[in-house]
């Protein structure tokens, strides 16, 4: 995908209106926690090509190092989310290797958690009550921390590969991606605000504005009030 021109500039901002949070990564940053997370799915789960995770998590900052870590591990991907607008699904009921869900997701049971051999917890702040932890998970930030951020030079990518269970490869889902950006109007340098509630497939959140070299500014429960301000203090020029 097309990079930024600079990497200390934010890359992935990311709100959340209603838990108060506001998270900044750079291009170095998220690729750091993607890297840490093909580590611990690679090295610490001996997960790879032909392995599948589903990714049970809504639009986060940590959703998008999960799944760009995923797919650099070369895992297919799950994300349990139907087709909308003719983009592909990524629902399967198919078994998987991992499995990552949030305290939220759990304490509310949003979700529906298949039958996995390794599985992590993210705290996203989306939790109404305190969440014990389950049997048979493992926290995902302490887990991906213990791994180092360098790529692993076994894991080989080819275009070919399945990046979801549905079998789009990865050459397909860039190809969207850029015919996305392309009709939206995105380009390089465009600072894109989304909101999550209205684009929660990762096609629309993270793969097109990273394929057109844009940087996102992530609102989960957005409020709106505020939407002038935030459009002003981070210099958005696209809205979606």
């Amino acid at each position: 995908m097309t990079s930024l021109v600079s990497h200390a500039d934010p890359l992935l901002t990311f709100y959340d209106d209603a838990a108060g949070s506001h998270v900044a990564l750079s291009a170095t940053s998220l690729g750091e926690w993607a890297a840490r997370t093909t580590a611990l799915l690679t090295s610490g789960c001996g997960l790879g090509p032909g392995s599948r995770v589903a990714v049970l998590l809504p639009p986060h900052w940590q959703t998008a190092a999960a799944l760009l870590g995923a797919w650099s591990a070369g895992v297919a991907v799950s994300y349990r989310l139907s087709a909308t607008a003719g983009l592909p699904a990524f629902d399967s009921d198919e078994p998987v290797d991992a499995v990552f869900v949030s305290r939220g997701q759990l304490d509310d049971w949003l979700v529906d958690v298949p039958a996995a051999t390794h599985r992590f917890l993210f705290d996203l702040g989306d939790e109404k009550r305190p969440v014990a932890m389950p049997e048979g998970y493992r926290e995902f930030l302490p887990a991906v921390g213990s791994h180092a951020a360098d790529p692993d030079p076994s894991v080989f990518l080819r275009a070919t590969d399945p990046a979801t269970a549905d079998g789009t490869t990865y050459a397909q889902w860039g190809s969207i991606a850029q015919t996305l950006a392309t009709s939206s109007g995105l380009s390089r340098g465009d600072r894109v605000l989304v909101d999550a509630a209205e684009h929660e497939h990762p096609l629309k959140w993270l793969l097109m504005p990273l394929s057109a070299g844009a940087s996102v500014v992530l609102c989960a429960n957005l409020d709106r009030s505020q939407l002038d301000t935030r459009i002003a203090n981070e210099r958005v020029t696209r809205v979606l």
